[in-house]
């Protein structure tokens, strides 16, 4: 069951990666290279095949069909023994919206409502503790660095 946002010109998809039209690919591909890669000065291999097993959740803007916000759900024993999140962005100028929480609230009940699974695994910016405890997350790890970056695991599990 998906969540909408409540503004005309954003339009919510649920794809597997089979699914996607040669043009929502590339969307996508161009924001998370646009996000990880450039803003965070990162260079690492995005490409890693778990794309192809994935659902991709994504925002666009009717206009012009521009991807602006992105999160790919991992089944289990793909990069967890968990369902698992990834790959979450949103656009740079949509920031502050509330999109990101709409959008992990969205893969949630997804994974939970209609894949039937309680338990989700994501590997999550330190700097975002936060956000992902205030969406029911729970730290499970001690901090470690990914590409140069603070990251710790943190695990969702539905009551």
């Amino acid at each position: 069951m998906l969540l909408f946002f409540g503004r005309d010109y954003i339009n919510w998809k649920l794809k597997k990666f089979d699914e996607l039209t040669t043009n929502e690919l590339y969307e996508i591909l161009k924001l998370r290279a646009e996000a990880f890669v450039v803003e965070q000065n990162c260079p690492y291999q995005d490409l890693d095949d778990k794309d192809k097993d994935a659902y991709h959740l994504f925002l666009e803007d009717n206009n012009d069909s521009t991807v602006i916000a992105v999160l790919r759900i991992l089944p289990e024993n793909i990069a967890y023994e968990d369902m698992a999140i990834g790959r979450v962005i949103v656009k740079k100028q949509y920031r502050g919206q509330g999109i990101a929480k709409i959008m992990m609230n969205n893969a949630i009940a997804f994974i939970i409502d209609d894949l039937g699974k309680n338990r989700i695994k994501l590997s999550g910016q330190a700097y975002l503790t936060k956000f992902y405890e205030d969406l029911g997350f729970e730290k499970v790890s001690d901090v470690y660095l990914e590409d140069n970056i603070e990251h710790y695991e943190f695990l969702y599990e539905s009551k």
